[in-house]
Order: C-alpha cells, then structure tokens, then sequence
C-alpha cells in the first residue's frame, strides 16, 4: 500500500468496496463534493510510516487480522526510531495493570502527592479492534497534564461480543473506578471521563447513565473525535471518505461487526443526540479535520449546547483521526492534550 496524499484524497467513490461500505441503507457519499485533503508534514510522516508496515483497510480484513496488524501508534514508533529519538514512553509516576471485575483496567498514577483527581479513559478502536498498549500513548498524556489517575479500562469486543456489551463494560468499570478510588490514591469526588472515538461515544454513554442512575456524575468529559452517529452522512464523510487510517468504508466496517441490527445504528447509545444531553457534564470536543468523524463530533457539540451543556470545541487543522496520542512527533496532538488538561482541571474547580 502506497501511502502518499492521493490517499488522503477523497476522490471516486464509485468502486465495489465503497459501494459495501455503504451497505445496510447507508448513501454512497458524491465524489463530486469530495476536497483535497492536506494533512501537516509531520502527520504525512505518519501517515506514510504506516503505510510502510503494510497496513491495509479494515474493510479487506476479518477481525482478527485487524487486531494484528500495525497500528498508527507502530508507525510512531517506527517514525521515531528512523528518527534516532527514543521510542520510551512518557514518564509517568507508576502504571499498574489491575481487574475491574472481568475487565482489564491499567492504572496511571502522576508524580506528587495524591490523593488526584480521577479519570476513567475509553480507548478507540470502533468497539472491534485495540487494546490498553494501542493508546498507552493518551493515558500517559492525560496523566500528566491533567495531573490525576487515570484508569484506562478495556471493554469486550465485538464481533464476539455485540452492541450493548462494551457500553456496558465501560460503565461497569466507571463505578470500580469510583469505589476504589481511595486505594488508587484518587479523590471520587473530582471524576471525569474521556475517550476517543469509539471510546467518546461510550463516554457519554458514561455521564448519561450516571445521571440516569443518579451515582456521582463526572465533572467533565473530553470527547476526542468521538462516534456520535450511525448515519454516515456528514459533510466530513463525504470529504475524506477515503481519509487514512480511518475512512467511511472503515466505519461501516465497524457498524456490521459491532450492531446486530441495521436498526442499532439510531439507538441513543449510537447516535447520541437521539438521546437525552440535558444535564450532562461540561464537555471538551476535539476533532480532527482530516476525519469522516469531524462533523458529527461538531454537531454533537451544537446539541449538546442546545441542552444546556456548556461546551467548547476545538478542530485541529492538518491532521488525521488518531492524532491525539502521537504527541512525540505532532505538535497538534501536544495542544490537544494540553486542552484536556487544562478543561478537565477547570472541571474540578
């Protein structure tokens, strides 16, 4: 796989792949509304990196060769190894892998004294693929800039285990995070929850149900260019329908692995403003321009101001869905970051 920025440009989507991609009553975005997408020097970089470990479009894969195959955070690694920089983590106080319940969590605790603030991060990975190694990366960040524990929880996958049952798993482990928090060093009474992608849809999944059921709400959440619809028709999917690492044919991938049903695609846990925004925490949203998942992070952002919900969004130009965590080769991943952390910290204020 070539990876340069022709393939980065939403251009025919006349082909069999994209027609399946939109299967299941999904339109077929219009090449003429498509835009030359152009992504930063350094995200290029990446972009080509992952190209040279072979990655494929999940939509050629089973499951299963999706799980094995390089991720955007290999080809950081090995951009950064081409580079002569260290490939070392980011330093953080400790990190202590644990069980919530079934579910494997990972336990980042920032240097200092404690007790901090608490976290729950819901990693991407469209409710298929990752796990706590693939965005390490992000929980380490927002350890350090939001200077709090961070409990990074993984979730049952899909297509072995469906829709509901990762929405599930996150808030299972949401409420092990508030009854240990003491002996993680935490304070339960400053809690917030991010995610990306997959991961923010299930985050207000989180603050819904939390308020739903009346626990203790999270103070804020930051959505990193969160799953906030089924529907596949935003202005964004038309422009980068073909966009690298994550194009609308990768999405519908995820959508027939994860629902049982073409009907899932509008329950509120998957296109959020069918639910109820009123009442949720303040909320962050980062997007990423050269994303099919832009616009509708942006619209759930409109939505959730309309509830009432005090919101700031922020697009970062020049880079691709999973910029978040490659802070040690995009400047913009550092600003997003630093974002969080700044808003999760006037969260608990």
């Amino acid at each position: 796989m070539t990876m340069n920025r022709k393939l980065l440009t939403a251009a025919s989507l006349t082909t069999g792949v994209l027609l399946s991609a939109f299967a299941h009553g999904q339109s077929t975005p219009s090449a003429a509304k498509a835009t030359q997408a152009t992504p930063s020097p350094e995200s290029q970089a990446v972009l080509d990196q992952l190209g040279a470990l072979g990655a494929k479009p999940l939509e050629t894969l089973t499951p299963e060769q999706a799980r094995s195959q390089p991720s955007p955070a290999d080809a950081v690694k090995a951009l950064l190894e081409k580079q002569g920089k260290s490939t070392a983590p980011e330093p953080v106080g400790s990190v202590v892998d644990k069980q919530a319940g079934t579910t494997a969590v990972r336990i980042y605790t920032p240097k200092g004294t404690g007790p901090f603030p608490l976290v729950l991060y819901i990693h991407g990975g469209g409710w298929v693929i990752a796990t706590l190694d693939t965005y390490d990366a992000s929980a380490r960040a927002i350890a350090n800039a939001a200077q709090a524990v961070v409990v990074s929880t993984h979730y049952r996958q899909a297509p072995e285990h469906k829709f509901p049952a990762s929405h599930e798993d996150v808030y299972a482990s949401y409420k092990w995070a508030l009854a240990h928090a003491k002996s993680l060093n935490a304070d339960s009474a400053r809690v917030a929850v991010v995610g990306e992608s997959a991961g923010g849809n299930m985050a207000v999944y989180v603050s819904m149900r939390a308020r739903d059921e009346k626990i203790a709400r999270p103070d804020a959440q930051v959505l990193v260019y969160p799953v906030a619809s089924g529907a596949m028709k935003s202005t964004s999917y038309r422009e980068h329908a073909n966009g690298k690492p994550l194009s609308a044919a990768g999405m519908a991938w995820f959508f027939k692995h994860e629902l049982s049903s073409d009907s899932q695609r509008q329950d509120p846990r998957i296109t959020l403003t069918a639910g109820n925004l009123k009442g949720l925490p303040p909320t962050t949203i980062i997007t990423a321009d050269l994303d099919v998942l832009r616009s509708e992070g942006q619209q759930l952002g409109e939505a959730l101001k309309a509830n009432g919900v005090e919101v700031v969004s922020r697009n970062f130009q020049g880079v691709t869905h999973e910029f978040f965590g490659m802070g040690a080769v995009l400047p913009q991943a550092r600003e997003a970051v630093a974002l969080a952390g700044t808003r999760l910290k006037a969260g608990w204020k």
